[in-house]
């Protein structure tokens, strides 16, 4: 079942961002996630919470794709470079529907 890593990040120091990208994209599609969103366009429809300064959605696909890239060797120093240089909000959301009724991507009803 599809997974989405969900992110809200607000830089504190730009130091780590372009080795980031850089090196953290081709890593992402390796492990098999696909970027669906980073971007600072979000546009605040509810709430009263400040929206981020980049948000982030990356789809993969299963919990075990996404932990497997969280936890490796290979990102350890750029995760390690982001939570010193920013404050951020990370989730990884299963892309289910729990009532049942929505048609999810590749599930059924």
């Amino acid at each position: 079942m599809k997974h989405y890593s969900v992110a809200e990040i607000d830089i504190t120091d730009r130091n780590w961002v372009a080795a980031y990208v850089n090196d953290v994209t081709p890593l992402v599609e390796r492990f098999g996630g696909r970027y669906l969103a980073r971007t600072p366009n979000a546009e605040k429809i509810e709430g009263q919470r400040k929206p981020p300064q980049i948000f982030l959605i990356i789809e993969w696909p299963s919990r075990e794709a996404a932990m497997a890239f969280y936890e490796s060797d290979e990102y350890r120093p750029y995760r390690m470079s982001r939570m010193t240089g920013a404050s951020s909000e990370f989730a990884l959301v299963k892309g289910e529907d729990i009532n049942r009724l929505a048609q999810m991507g590749d599930e059924s009803r």
